[in-house]
């Protein structure tokens, strides 16, 4: 979500407008983006609404797709869950399997805090009054028990294919009086759209002042001009002339340029997606879920572990100290073994009822004390969020999501400085 005075196409603005705009066309363009191969982390659609410019983070919701998901979601300010309301739909996505309700749980636990809740298909139900009702019922539940408050959280009913409350509001529901939420100021909003709902959202606020924290989602080889690392500023800014670290490859460089949408920019801000020319360093030195920071602010590195608050969703068995699974933090997907399981907690409070347990089963919160199989950076959730929270995947599932509470950094020894870092470095 950016908050930018920007410009749209005037034949975007006009498809947008269309009265008989139809969400069928949304998913063609996504449809089409994803059969040409373009992944799924990319942002794939931007609009408008009065107050900000949006771009749309498509989360899958396949099984085989959550990594990406855990990817993409990981950089939303907003999460919208669309709900099937036809019968049986709704309940096999809300059930114990279901993708509605991990859905949420990742969002709510990689740091999305403003949810909306759009129920989709409601011209199936006839626009009944009631199944809207018994699904509102439901998922305040569930989105309660995932940790969202629910008076913050607007629910809209749509029919995203014939565009019923998307834009305009439907007079096919004469009984919808609107949605209304509480803001975090402690105001309140109401609005009848899904488009309403969104310009609602409270304004994202981006940790500029904080150290610079880039992780890597891509690293290319461009002829005539080098190495071009990808990726998306989680806090501070990057700009021409800044020297970096990238941890844990431990190589410290100057920042040529950096560029957003083929323009260059004087900085990139926490939000952008920004690709930076970098000297003397080639491909294989640094790859993805590497993570650039400024060398004289509080430089990244790997770490040797770090304890986390480990929330078990839906894993057959029980974990114990050694299970090794692979976690997705930021934008590394790397296997790290259970060490230690220090205490259990109750995940409402966070206090501790059990010390050093054996096991851990779903539905249980722990402590625990985790090494990575293989060079890593990571941080504590409290210094830089969006590095210190992660899923943790096995059996083509989410089987637990947490938060790093302290880091044990790596002592390596003196890593590579290139020729141009030295010298910008005496500037």
């Amino acid at each position: 979500m950016q908050h930018r005075s920007g410009t749209i196409e005037p034949h975007e603005a006009e498809e947008l407008g269309k009265k008989s705009f139809k969400y069928a066309w949304v998913l063609d363009k996504l449809k089409a983006e994803r059969e040409r191969g373009i992944t799924i982390d990319i942002a794939l659609w931007k609009f408008e609404t009065p107050k900000y410019n949006v771009t749309v983070i498509d989360a899958p919701g396949h099984r085989d797709f959550i990594k990406n998901m855990i990817t993409g979601t990981s950089q939303a300010d907003c999460a919208i869950l669309i709900i099937a309301a036809g019968t049986g739909e709704f309940e096999a996505g809300i059930s114990k399997d279901g993708q509605t309700r991990e859905h949420a749980l990742l969002a709510f636990t990689l740091g999305v805090k403003q949810l909306i809740v759009a129920i989709n298909k409601m011209d199936t139900t006839n626009w009944s009054e009631d199944r809207f009702k018994e699904i509102i019922k439901e998922v305040t539940n569930f989105i309660k028990k995932v940790g969202y408050d629910p008076k913050g959280v607007p629910f809209v009913p749509i029919s995203g294919f014939n565009g019923d409350n998307m834009i305009e509001a439907s007079s096919n529901c004469p009984w919808y009086k609107g949605w209304n939420k509480e803001t975090k100021a402690g105001g309140a909003k109401t609005g009848k759209t899904l488009l309403e709902a969104i310009d609602a959202i409270d304004m994202p606020t981006r940790p500029t002042d904080k150290p610079l924290r880039l992780p890597l989602q891509d690293v290319y080889k461009i002829s005539g001009i080098g190495t071009v690392p990808v990726g998306r500023v989680e806090t501070g800014i990057i700009k021409p002339g800044m020297v970096v670290t990238f941890a844990p490859a431990n190589v410290t460089t100057e920042v040529k340029s950096v560029e957003m949408h083929h323009q260059q920019l004087q900085q990139g801000v926490p939000g952008d997606n920004v690709g930076f020319n970098v000297k003397n360093v080639s491909v294989k030195e640094v790859r993805r879920g590497n993570v650039a920071g400024d060398s004289k602010n509080d430089p990244p590195s790997g770490c040797a572990s770090f304890n986390a608050q480990v929330i078990v969703l839906n894993h057959p068995g029980q974990i114990g100290a050694g299970y090794a699974p692979v976690l997705d933090c930021h934008t590394a997907h790397i296997a790290c073994k259970f060490a230690e399981l220090l205490e259990k907690i109750d995940r409402r409070t966070g206090k501790s009822v059990e010390a050093n347990p054996k096991f851990v089963k779903s539905g249980d919160a722990a402590i625990a004390k985790m090494v990575p199989s293989k060079p890593m950076c990571v941080e504590a959730f409290t210094d830089y969020p969006p590095l210190g929270r992660f899923a943790v995947r096995d059996m083509r599932q989410t089987v637990a999501v947490g938060v790093i509470k302290a880091v044990e950094k790596a002592t390596g020894g003196a890593g590579k400085v290139t020729k141009s870092a030295a010298k910008a470095g005496k500037k």
